[in-house]
């Protein structure tokens, strides 16, 4: 399997220099190529991505400066191109409203892909060699695992770069524990489990967005292409990246400790995106765009793949909303309920431990009635699980019977 590492580049000037000029033609010939299909599909061509990999033969014959990037980036351009068009036919097919690809403009293509080949990491020297770039100084602060297969060079919003090196590593199966939990995500808890344990959402991005409506404010108010928009404009990027970084090292860690700890997870598959755009309060939105269900469910999935552990996505319908314990169903229950109560037999439980047992039911295929006096969850800080201090959490599961 593969696994990716980030380590953070430190290009010279004339090799910066090298690169925006190699970024921009990898744009240039993204739209070149999207031009090319969007074309064909109207005048009811069928078009295919070898007959677009043919043309960027055709265009470096037209045109010399392609040939200053790589061969293998220039195909990965194409393979991207039709990685996006896949994409969106996708969408189709699940009946979304989507439009024609959008061409990039300015500064928005941001990769370049060294697939195979074109690349050297030099361990001793801490170099990480180009071809057609030249050495560029790169910080290993970790040894990479495994055979290099490809090295992906981006640059972000804030001007720094980074090299993605990918590499294909054996799984590492960790031994079983025996164990296996539901997992129900929300806004109120981050998430909570069928074993009584709640993580505190971090909610980022309310510590964030006084700071950044200032210099959104400030950024409106620049005159465009100045110096000082630029320089608000920078303000702003790091300010998410700042953001962007919290989030991520909190959902790193947070399912490193599922992994670690159970064999197999199941999780609600949500339509996150859908759950927005239905969604009717901007504060509710703008906490489920923060939370970032989506990328802990996909780092959940890949950390299992290769520690031998099974997360297995089960259908959400009901819920939140169904009696753990009769399995009635509560139509009237909205998201400011927070205690679970059924009318039918009285149980009573936290509307998400709830839902996590309901979780754990529908993956497990079976009824469940819990018990008198199980425990409520037991919540934990969101520092303790960025401070490493939840690798595990004794907590003896509640009891189960097979319905």
């Amino acid at each position: 399997m593969l696994i990716s590492y980030k380590f953070r580049i430190y290009p010279s000037k004339a090799v910066e220099e090298k690169l925006n000029e190699q970024l921009e033609l990898c744009r240039w010939l993204y739209n070149r190529l999207l031009e090319e299909v969007n074309r064909a599909r109207k005048e009811g061509r069928k078009i295919t991505r070898k007959d677009t990999q043919a043309l960027i033969v055709k265009l470096k014959e037209g045109k010399p400066e392609p040939r200053k990037v790589y061969s293998k980036v220039l195909q990965m351009v194409n393979y991207q191109l039709w990685s996006n068009i896949k994409a969106l036919n996708e969408l189709k097919k699940r009946g979304k409203k989507v439009g024609w690809l959008r061409y990039k403009t300015g500064n928005s293509f941001k990769t370049m892909n060294f697939n195979q080949s074109g690349f050297k990491v030099d361990f001793e020297r801490g170099k990480l060699v180009l071809s057609k770039v030249g050495e560029i100084p790169i910080k290993l602060h970790r040894p990479i695992e495994g055979k290099i297969k490809g090295v992906i060079v981006k640059r972000t919003k804030t001007g720094k770069w980074f090299a993605i090196v990918q590499s294909e590593v054996d799984p590492e199966p960790l031994s079983e524990t025996g164990r296996v939990v539901g997992i129900d995500v929300g806004i109120y808890h981050f998430c909570v489990d069928s074993d009584g344990i709640a993580f505190e959402n971090p909610k980022f991005i309310d510590k964030t967005i006084e700071k950044i409506k200032k210099v959104q404010k400030r950024l409106s108010r620049k005159q465009k292409g100045s110096k000082n928009r630029e320089k608000a404009r920078l303000k702003l990027a790091k300010l998410y990246e700042k953001l962007e970084n919290q989030r991520l090292d909190f959902l790193h860690k947070l399912s490193r400790y599922y992994v670690n700890n159970y064999d197999v997870v199941y999780v609600e598959d949500l339509d996150v995106k859908g759950l927005v755009e239905n969604g009717k309060s901007s504060t509710l939105n703008r906490h489920i765009h923060d939370s970032a269900w989506a990328n802990f469910l996909s780092l959940l999935a890949y950390k299992a793949e290769r520690a031998g552990r099974r997360v297995v996505r089960v259908k959400p319908t009901n819920t939140s909303k169904r009696c753990a314990n009769c399995g009635y169903v509560v139509k009237n229950l909205s998201l400011k309920d927070r205690w679970f109560v059924c009318p039918k037999c009285g149980w009573e439980a936290d509307r998400d431990y709830n839902g996590s047992l309901n979780v754990l039911d529908v993956g497990l295929g079976r009824s469940r009635t819990p018990v008198e006096g199980e425990p409520l969850p037991l919540v934990i800080p969101y520092r303790k699980v960025i401070e490493g201090q939840v690798l595990s959490v004794k907590r003896e599961a509640p009891s189960v019977r097979a319905g």
